[in-house]
């Protein structure tokens, strides 16, 4: 069960990385007479891209922090802390489960380095669902909205598909840590 528990702390670490790093947030979408289909918007938390026909990529960071709206500087703080959160929760299960293998007889010594790592990891799953879903949320009301011109609406980008995936895995590694 430990090790089950690395694992999916592991990849919930890798994925809650790449849920921040990737560009896919919010992706353009192709609805009712929006002719525009060789050109994909990406929108991510640290820039915007434009893929032309799959063979082109420009991207482009953000200029400033300060002309940023409120909530995307919330979710970078919020993501950043995760990843730094999952990794010390990954790097507190293998020193859990290597102390475990050490020391059979101590089982109080164990429990504080699994019990740890159980904590962090349903925090750090916490502070992934917090954005990834804020963010799904706030594309599928202004998707629905049709006060929003059809040229501004979005879908559902990879991003948040890879965060929702490492919440699950994140917060399962926690709860079989929370178990013992």
């Amino acid at each position: 069960l430990q090790i089950t528990g690395l694992i999916f702390g592991g990849v919930g670490m890798v994925g809650t990385l790449a849920a921040t790093v990737m560009p896919q947030w919010r992706v353009s979408a192709y609805i009712d007479g929006n002719i525009v289909v060789f050109e994909t918007i990406w929108e991510g938390l640290w820039m915007d891209c434009i893929s032309q026909l799959g063979l082109r990529l420009q991207c482009k960071f953000y200029d400033s922090v300060l002309a940023l709206p409120p909530p995307l500087e919330a979710f970078r703080a919020l993501m950043c802390i995760a990843v730094v959160l999952s990794v010390l929760s990954f790097l507190m299960a293998i020193v859990g489960v290597k102390y475990t293998h050490r020391t059979k007889e101590d089982p109080q010594g164990v429990s504080i380095f699994i019990l740890a790592a159980g904590v962090a990891f349903l925090l750090t799953g916490t502070l992934v669902l917090i954005p990834v879903s804020w963010t799904g949320g706030s594309i599928i009301r202004d998707f629905y909205d049709p006060e929003v011109p059809v040229p501004l609406k979005r879908e559902l980008g990879a991003a948040l598909f890879v965060g929702w995936v490492s919440t699950a895995l994140l917060i399962a590694a926690g709860a079989m840590y929370c178990h013992f």
